[in-house]
């Protein structure tokens, strides 16, 4: 019988949030999950035991999207309220605020080398962004419906986003045209991602399908239909061997890309899985559902060969059919159907690691609407961290109150010690007439920032359209020519 550390394991699962959970992502230095939720707060969980988790409040409306920076030292996210917010998770809890769509924001991504971000909204566009000069760039602009997700390729070359007008786009990001449009789904497109050596994209919908194309033929390779109900996120290995997916049916399903078949089913959500995530190193991963709860899994089936794993199983389980080989480079696509035979795994949610960690509140209180007024604001808090990670206070300064629970004895005395090394910087709830004067220009050259660039791009839109009507104009004109020639030849 096989060791039950061949199989993915649950390791530890996280409560704080006060609504369905809609994202995930690990931070590069492995130490760190941050997760976003329709109660509008982004959460960073310290996976060491016993330490602490942040609740970082500022957004306005569910949070959609977010992401680690490549560097780990920023976290983005995307929200219903039309905003995208750069947080710093850091002592100091510092949000930046772009204004970036004119509807919900569904998706935020960085590129890999960290200087842009790429943002999708139900207005349906897709907005690239400078991260160091906290500016738009340029929009994309060709979806006819809400726009559900958008990534940047390895190496940064491409765009694939999706959306509800059931395409998968892939975009050239010098000459920011379309270079390839996927319409063959069946309805709406909710999640795109590229695989790590960037051949290949994957696409997830709500018809319960995944699709992979491989970018070098154009042609769609795999096509997967293991789920019952719609898929709302997926998540390469590194190894770009495996995938997980989530979704609506409430299950984890985890996929083997060589051997082209579905070789898990986790279940443990009490609602839609809505998010799945790799960490950056393979050796762990997450899923965060409707039921508020996420969950940390062990991989461990990485570790040996999907066939040795099943040889192990078959006395426990029966297994699949073998593999079809062809479906690593079919001749035509093939369609996986789920296999009521696969191995299930149903863990008992309980964390066997520490009880629920201890959540400290940081950043703007969700009553504090003084940060409209800023398109770049930064709300700061303070925190002070003692030795060996058992306690962290952080303190608010838009409020000036304590958030967290109260230490006492020794901690109260680091605290006062911290305070003296690092004073607190206090932002006044009521500003001055002359700095709400300047916070409202701020933002209106923002405003007139983006219009300029918008115009520029139409522009230059309207301008290759005229170059192709003259094209068009002078070889009508030679055919023209060349006709009447022909003709006074004949007569």
């Amino acid at each position: 019988m096989a060791s039950v550390l061949e199989d993915p394991t649950l390791e530890r699962h996280f409560k704080g949030h006060k609504d369905a959970v809609t994202c995930a992502d690990f931070n590069p230095n492995q130490k760190q999950l941050a997760t976003g939720s329709v109660d509008k707060t982004l959460m960073i969980w310290n996976l060491a035991p016993k330490a602490r988790a942040f609740r970082f409040v500022g957004h306005q409306d569910a949070i959609t999207g977010l992401q680690f920076s490549p560097s780990g030292a920023l976290v983005a996210s995307s929200s219903k309220d039309r905003t995208v917010r750069l947080w710093t998770p850091s002592m100091k809890g510092e949000s930046t605020v772009f204004k970036a769509h004119t509807a919900a924001v569904r998706s935020v991504a960085f590129s890999h080398d960290g200087h842009r971000m790429v943002t999708a909204s139900d207005d349906k566009s897709v907005k690239v962004w400078s991260v160091h000069r906290q500016c738009f760039v340029y929009s994309l602009n060709q979806h006819t419906n809400w726009v559900r997700c958008a990534r940047f390729s390895p190496d940064g070359r491409l765009i694939a986003s999706c959306g509800d007008d059931r395409s998968v786009r892939l975009w050239d990001t010098s000459t920011k045209h379309c270079i390839n449009c996927f319409t063959d789904c069946a309805g709406s497109a909710t999640f795109v991602d590229f695989n790590s050596s960037g051949t290949c994209i994957a696409s997830s919908g709500a018809d319960s399908l995944l699709k992979i194309w491989d970018l070098r033929t154009n042609k769609l390779i795999q096509h997967y239909q293991v789920h019952s109900a719609g898929i709302n996120g997926f998540s390469f290995h590194p190894s770009d061997n495996y995938l997980i997916t989530g979704s609506n049916d409430r299950t984890v399903k985890i996929l083997d890309l060589l051997e082209g078949r579905l070789i898990y089913t986790l279940h443990g959500h009490k609602g839609a899985v809505n998010t799945v995530a790799f960490s950056r190193l393979g050796d762990l991963f997450a899923s965060g559902g409707a039921d508020c709860q996420v969950l940390l899994w062990k991989t461990n089936f990485d570790s040996k060969p999907y066939q040795d794993v099943l040889q192990q199983h078959s006395r426990r389980s029966t297994p699949d059919p073998p593999p079809h080989l062809s479906d690593i480079h079919p001749r035509t696509p093939h369609l996986h159907h789920p296999q009521p035979t696969a191995i299930q795994i149903n863990p008992t949610v309980t964390d066997t690691r520490s009880a629920d960690p201890a959540v400290v509140e940081l950043g703007q209180a969700l009553h504090d609407n003084k940060a409209d007024f800023l398109p770049r604001h930064v709300t700061s808090s303070r925190v002070e961290e003692w030795t060996g990670g058992e306690s962290t206070n952080w303190t608010g300064s838009n409020s000036g109150n304590q958030t967290g629970s109260d230490s006492a004895g020794k901690g109260r005395r680091e605290e006062e010690d911290t305070a003296q090394s690092h004073p607190l910087e206090v932002l006044s709830g009521h500003p001055s007439s002359l700095d709400f004067t300047l916070q409202h220009i701020v933002q209106q050259l923002d405003v007139l920032t983006q219009t300029v660039s918008v115009l520029e791009e139409r522009l230059t839109l309207t301008e290759d359209k005229m170059k192709e009507c003259l094209q068009h104009q002078s070889q009508i004109l030679k055919d023209m020519q060349a006709s009447g020639e022909r003709h006074r030849m004949e007569s």
